[in-house]
């Protein structure tokens, strides 16, 4: 039920400020009263409700949201705004995993330095065989080793982040049937700068993707704003 109960959170079709009983969400959703309280709890963890025993349980506003939690990226991605939070994410992205791939080809070790080569093989044969599950499936461990290569724990710590956007990007129909021989040499460049410790290498190539999809993204959604 918390599949279905968060995103009407989301969605507005709860809007910001209004009041629901534990009650409302045992009819509503057909649960047992402790399933319902744990439904709530873990809202409350996300920010999206408050609740107290004697107002209920209140939806809070957008800016209130935590806005990393993975349930509630997803939510937001299959929602109404979609593509404006798809260029926002991607400008965060732009924003941490350039400097993440130079810290990365200072910092990785042997073992990782080999394996993003190979993961960048693996993103090429995947996507000029138009495989797009195998595709995401490389680019997702691609990009998280580069956070956790980075030594940064702030960095790595935004790794499920990045899984979120690129899961959505497949989810939502928003790749190309198959990915772009650019975008996917770039990737490559990005490895072997990491693998031979070129960081400014690895920190352009890796600006170059980003900004790509963030252009991309905006032109969906606009600069931030929802899409009419």
């Amino acid at each position: 039920m918390l599949a279905r109960l968060g995103p009407l959170i989301i969605s507005g079709s709860l809007a910001p400020g209004s009041t629901v009983n534990l009650e409302w969400v045992q009819q509503e959703f057909g649960v047992s009263r402790t399933v319902a309280r744990e439904a709530v709890q873990v809202l409350a963890s996300m920010r999206l409700v408050s609740s107290r025993r004697r107002t209920g349980v209140t939806v809070l506003p957008k800016d209130e949201w935590d806005s990393y939690d993975r349930a509630v990226i997803r939510w937001r991605l299959a929602g109404p705004e979609r593509a404006a939070h798809l260029h926002q994410l991607s400008q965060l992205r732009t924003a941490i995993e350039p400097p993440a791939a130079a810290l990365a080809a200072r910092h990785a070790d042997g073992r990782r330095r080999d394996r993003i080569v190979e993961l960048g093989a693996a993103l090429e044969a995947a996507g000029a065989a138009g495989d797009l599950a195998a595709f995401l499936d490389h680019d997702i461990a691609y990009h998280r080793l580069l956070l956790e290569a980075s030594g940064n724990v702030m960095f790595a710590g935004l790794a499920n982040v990045v899984e979120e956007v690129l899961r959505g990007r497949t989810l939502h129909r928003l790749m190309p049937a198959r990915p772009k021989p650019e975008a996917r040499r770039l990737h490559l460049v990005v490895a072997e700068a990491v693998a031979g410790g070129e960081c400014e290498v690895a920190r352009a190539a890796m600006t170059a993707i980003c900004v790509e999809v963030t252009d991309e993204m905006g032109r969906l959604g606009g600069d931030g704003a929802p899409a009419s």
